[in-house]
């Protein structure tokens, strides 16, 4: 089941909620139930981030192994 975002009309809070239906969940903070979905940025999971770079830092595409950065081995320091 998805884990999706969303924000609370009658305190503003923002929450994650994982929903198994259509409907909306109530507000952790407040108990509302007017809630509404927001748009959320897709996210890398270890499966389609090879490796476990953070931060947008992707391996070099020539064989060093490193990411772009750094000269290959290692790429913890690289932020």
């Amino acid at each position: 089941m998805p884990i999706y975002e969303y924000r609370c009309e009658q305190c503003g809070c923002e929450f994650e909620e994982l929903v198994f239906g259509d409907q909306a969940p109530a507000c952790p903070k407040c108990s509302s139930d007017n809630t509404h979905k927001l748009m959320s940025a897709c996210r890398h999971t270890a499966g389609h981030n090879p490796g476990g770079y953070q931060g947008g830092t992707v391996p070099a595409p020539s064989g060093g192994g490193g990411c772009a950065g750094c000269s290959g081995g290692s790429c913890a320091t690289c932020k």
